[in-house]
């Protein structure tokens, strides 16, 4: 949660100079490149004995990532960090649903009444700071749009990593996500590259502390906790993403974030007892 929570401050940072295309798209590529000589050392087998199912839904998670990142750092060029980290947070709702209608994960009354807790004191954020004017409206869509493929993202970790290791389902989803937004921006006419080398120091740092630690983090708990759980703990991100905007974005949290936050770690640590329960 720590990890992630530096990602929105990051790309505000490099999206001072960079499209917010680009930026999903560097983010991603450079993670892969930075985990390509480890998969090719620790995991060549592995990844040469998937079969075409697992194959396709690595796949299928590599494009809901994509469209997770080209929507969710679009949205922070249109409206305020607080509102685009709750509105993409909220997956939880479509990962409990999902996973309870689909994948036969329990329910349990402690994760219901956590996650009842969290999505409140997202909203509570989220309405504090909904902006106004055409451009917010569209971040705020664009930030929802996120939350959902992120949710459909996880839910599809979670199967694939019962059976594959953390290096040897991260790296064809990372690789995957990566060549989409390259061509996604391409075909877009987003330049790629020519940008000052401070906005590279920004993506270099995007790409390993909220891509490499933070994500395949959450990725390695879906191996021994729920999709629902995995995503819930997330909420805490933005508490971590408003103080990180207050002190390098000059962005103060208001008191609907205050109280908010409280909510979400509250929701937290109901939803944790059940887990371990």
């Amino acid at each position: 949660m720590l990890a992630v929570s530096t990602a929105s401050t990051l790309i505000r940072l490099a999206q001072a100079g960079m499209d917010p295309l680009a930026v999903a798209a560097w983010r991603l590529t450079l993670a892969s490149l930075i985990l390509l000589p480890v998969a090719l050392a620790t995991r060549r087998e592995e990844l040469r004995g998937l079969s075409r199912r697992e194959w396709g839904l690595a796949l299928g998670a590599g494009a809901l990532l994509a469209v997770h990142f080209a929507t969710w750092i679009s949205s922070l060029a249109l409206t305020t960090v607080a509102a685009s980290v709750v509105l993409v947070s909220m997956n939880p709702l479509f990962v409990g649903v999902i996973s309870h209608l689909f994948l036969r994960e329990r329910l349990n009354r402690p994760t219901a009444v956590g996650l009842a807790f969290a999505l409140v004191g997202s909203a509570v954020i989220g309405l504090g700071d909904l902006g106004e004017g055409h451009h917010r409206f569209i971040g705020d869509l664009l930030a929802l749009a996120g939350g959902l493929s992120g949710a459909g993202y996880f839910l599809i970790g979670r199967r694939l990593r019962q059976r594959l290791s953390l290096v040897g389902y991260v790296f064809p989803v990372y690789g995957t996500a990566a060549v989409l937004l390259m061509i996604t921006a391409a075909l877009a006419r987003v330049p790629l590259t020519g940008y000052p080398a401070v906005s590279w120091l920004w993506l270099f740092l995007l790409a390993v502390i909220p891509q490499i630690v933070g994500h395949s983090s959450l990725n390695w708990a879906l191996r021994h906790l729920t999709a629902t759980y995995v995503t819930l703990s997330v909420l805490g991100e933005p508490i971590g993403s408003t103080l990180l905007a207050w002190v390098f974005l000059q962005e103060p949290p208001t008191l609907a974030a205050i109280v908010g936050g409280a909510l979400i770690l509250t929701g937290i640590v109901v939803a944790g007892r059940g887990a371990e329960g």
